[in-house]
């Protein structure tokens, strides 16, 4: 009989992240980036409410944003999609929107 040699699974998107926070009843979704120089630097919330980065991690920590997980680059904490093998709900999808 041959050998039976197991396949590598694909962790990479799993391993990203640090956490997926469990989001409360009245959690709010992202709708749109704020980005400065291509990269992102806050975040619009379904209530059309515009935080930045650090304030989005604190609040999706406490369940207040749904669909994400945090994950970290560095020393830098930061906001992911949570992977369910959609493209549509990417957050790198969604529409840039100005800093108000």
């Amino acid at each position: 009989m041959g050998q039976y040699q197991q396949q590598p699974q694909p962790t990479a998107a799993i391993n990203t992240l640090d956490s997926i926070p469990s989001p409360a009843p009245d959690a709010r979704s992202i709708t749109g980036l704020v980005k400065e120089g291509g990269r992102i630097t806050g975040y619009r919330l379904s209530d059309d409410t515009i935080i930045d980065k650090e304030q989005a991690v604190a609040l999706a920590r406490q369940g207040g944003i749904r669909g994400v997980g945090i994950a970290h680059r560095s020393d830098t904490e930061y906001l992911k999609g949570i992977p369910d093998g959609s493209e549509g709900n990417n957050l790198g999808n969604l529409p840039t929107v100005p800093m108000q």
